[in-house]
């Protein structure tokens, strides 16, 4: 094993921790947003509440694939 393998490790580990913090914190801004939204708009029912986190987690799993696979190809193993 080289010396560049194991801070390679790290980086992976670093970035996904912190996209696991993002999602978390982007799930709890949509969730806010969307109770809002419903209060302005006035719905009798939470609709927004549940289409913004819906489309933030799709993004966020999308931005996962793209990520990952991205990984894979440039990856000289």
């Amino acid at each position: 094993m080289s010396k560049q393998q194991k801070p390679n490790k790290n980086n992976d580990l670093l970035r996904y921790a912190g996209l696991g913090g993002q999602i978390f914190v982007s799930l709890g801004l949509s969730v806010w947003l969307g109770l809002k939204a419903d209060q302005w708009f006035g719905l009798p029912f939470p609709l927004l509440v549940w289409l913004f986190p819906l489309a933030v987690l799709t993004m966020m799993i999308l931005k996962l694939i793209r990520d990952s696979s991205k990984k894979k190809k440039n990856d000289p193993d």
